[in-house]
């Protein structure tokens, strides 16, 4: 089992920045990829970041590319999410999200949220005009 806690949630002004984090415990050497999803209420969940955890390969929505970046310190456990020039549009609940090697199946999409096994709480993002 994989415990996720997500923080650095809050307020920002359009065009400012953020940094959230995914505090990991638990098995973490069994993750085999570790995403970033996104959801405000009304709709689906969707994909933002993820990387792989063994090889550093990085996924990104198209909505985010060349704003977000996605790290992670395998020393500290935690991964992080680096939101830059943020949009009110980036406003949502973020969730941090793992997929272990029980679950990995071929097939695997990154960005897609049924492939992951392992969800933290959330944190909340909201940027205003």
């Amino acid at each position: 089992q994989v415990q996720l806690v997500e923080s650095g949630g809050g307020s920002v002004q359009a065009g400012g920045s953020l940094r959230l984090s995914c505090a990991s415990s638990g098995d973490t050497t069994s993750s085999v990829w570790m995403a970033w999803f996104r959801q405000t209420p009304g709709k689906e969940r969707e994909g933002v970041a993820a990387i792989s955890t063994g090889g550093g390969r990085t996924v990104y929505a198209d909505s985010v590319k060349g704003r977000f970046t996605i790290s992670q310190d395998k020393a500290k456990n935690t991964l992080y999410l680096q939101m830059n020039s943020l949009k009110i549009e980036d406003t949502a609940m973020y969730y941090c999200a793992a997929v272990t090697w029980m679950a990995y199946m071929t097939g695997f999409q990154a960005l897609r949220t049924e492939d992951y096994n392992h969800w933290g709480q959330g944190t909340q993002v909201t940027v205003s005009s």
